[in-house]
């Protein structure tokens, strides 16, 4: 039975071996190639002396280079990393520094982004490396040499981890969620069980793949034989022209991307003849973006999905009417979930608001090196999501709010503590507050309440500069509202709830 990652790839390679699995801009590779590939680097990487339980850091776009490495780490029973190649050098750095990696893969776009790192492996593997450059090894001729069955090594556990997401963290530190074999398969069988998603589908991955939407689809695809179209980048236009060229059937987007695709097919011909469906996610997916989708001849399927669930909780579809379609739906299958008093843990009614607990065998391991957060995410087998729901008759969840005040926009996760504690160091800041202001493009975008310090005088663009130099610039505030004092509570904190109100 395959339960690794590994395993699975070799047993895809065994049932369908000449048919296409990972195609590129300049590459098709069928599944017997993709299977050949990633023992090359996993050999290359296990002669350089990576192991199981090993990080391997992975910097690269979305790509074969990328998907080899991942599995290549599970043929190890090592660990991949997946870096957001959107962070500036100092959020990497605090990365490096945390995982401690044996290894760091990267595409050659980075290299510039990791000479500028420091404590960077020494065994080290980019896309195309420059010509004087000879202390990395050039992953083209690793996977250009006589291939050569990878020698047995001991087959990692199914809940060994095999993939490390870091998700910023409430405290303003990132925490690397530990996601298994086995979750990861779980997921993407509970996606193949639930939506419509099979063999003779041909995928788009657009959608990041430092983030677990945009990387469970590839696990998918291996589990349903789909061949998988990569691009590095979302462009719009690109996109419409790749579905044209190669018939692709699906993809995942977020709201914003689907947006921008709604808009150019309004504005020019696009032919969406071949498409069944997209499914979107990562941050709230509107009745008005699903019915503007569906008048586009584009059927949706959203999900809310979270790292530490390894992919999609709940799904809807159009076969469960439209009047669901404001809630997130329902649980996927091998999944539940269930409201609980955030306070007590105890459960609630139905019906009534409380936090969203889930619990299957797509639950992630815990935190890296931080038992404490574990300790605290984990309830005896349940996630504590940290957003505010409740559960309707229909078994339909509708999100109310969210505990940790997290701030989702065009899909991408932004803590306001981390943005507070950068603006809180610029000198005329007196106290600071980011909460989250609806965004018709964005989904929501941060908003810096400020009280500057006696005397000084601070101009809105300069603050905003100033978070832009040192987040990156998705996780910057969007606007600053000056106020002589900001809202508190008989103890001190923050009501960030009148905040939002105003």
């Amino acid at each position: 039975m395959e339960r690794t990652l590994g395993q699975l790839l070799s047993r895809r390679a065994y049932l369908t071996p000449d048919k296409e699995a990972w195609i590129g801009r300049d590459y098709r590779y069928t599944f017997a190639q993709v299977d050949r590939r990633v023992d090359l680097l996993a050999a290359y990487l296990r002669a350089a002396g990576v192991g199981a339980g090993d990080r391997i850091a992975l910097l690269a776009k979305n790509g074969e280079f990328h998907a080899t490495t991942v599995f290549a780490a599970a043929r190890l029973g090592a660990i991949a990393v997946v870096l957001n190649w959107r962070l500036p050098a100092p959020e990497l750095q605090y990365v490096l520094e945390d995982a401690t990696p044996a290894a760091f893969v990267y595409d050659h776009e980075f290299a510039s982004v990791v000479a500028a790192l420091e404590g960077v492996p020494a065994v080290r593997v980019c896309s195309a490396p420059d010509a004087a450059d000879d202390s990395t090894v050039d992953y083209r001729e690793v996977t250009a040499r006589p291939w050569q069955p990878l020698e047995p090594v001991p087959a990692p556990a199914p809940n060994d981890p095999v993939v490390i997401m870091y998700t910023s963290g409430t405290t303003g530190k990132p925490t690397g969620a530990m996601i298994s074999h086995e979750n990861l398969l779980w997921s993407a069988q509970g996606c193949a069980a639930t939506l419509e998603w099979h063999g003779g589908h041909r995928f788009l991955l657009v959608a990041p793949m430092f983030h677990i939407g945009g990387f469970n689809p590839v696990v998918t695809n291996t589990v349903q034989g789909t061949p998988c179209v990569y691009l590095p980048d979302f462009d719009p236009v690109v996109v419409w022209d790749t579905i044209a060229r190669e018939r692709i059937t699906t993809m995942m987007a977020v709201p914003v991307m689907l947006q921008a695709l709604l808009a150019v097919a309004a504005a020019t011909e696009v032919d969406a003849s071949s498409l069944v469906n997209v499914t979107c996610g990562g941050s709230p997916v509107s009745v008005d973006l699903i019915e503007a989708a569906g008048r586009a001849g584009i059927t949706v399927q959203a999900v809310y999905g979270i790292t530490e669930f390894s992919g999609a909780l709940t799904y809807w579809t159009r076969e469960m009417g439209i009047d669901a379609a404001a809630t997130q739906g329902r649980a996927m299958m091998f999944g539940e979930i269930k409201i609980v008093d955030a306070d007590t843990g105890r459960d609630v009614p139905a019906g009534t608001a409380g936090e969203v607990w889930c619990r299957g065998p797509m639950v992630f391991t815990g935190y890296w090196n931080n038992p404490d957060a574990t300790a605290s995410a984990l309830i005896d087998g349940w996630y504590r999501s940290g957003d505010i729901g409740l559960v309707d008759e229909r078994n339909f969840l509708h999100l109310k709010d969210r505990l940790k005040d997290m701030i989702i926009s065009g899909g991408e996760n932004i803590y306001p503590v981390e943005l507070e504690r950068v603006l809180a160091r610029h000198p005329a800041v007196r106290e600071v507050a980011v909460v989250a202001r609806a965004d018709a493009r964005w989904g929501e975008v941060p908003v810096a309440h400020v009280v500057v310090e006696p005397g000084s005088t601070l101009a809105a663009e300069d603050l905003i500069a100033y978070g832009r130099e040192h987040l990156a610039s998705y996780k910057s505030t969007k606007d600053v509202v000056f106020a002589d004092a900001l809202p508190k509570n008989s103890v001190g904190k923050i009501l960030k709830r009148q905040l939002r109100a105003a």
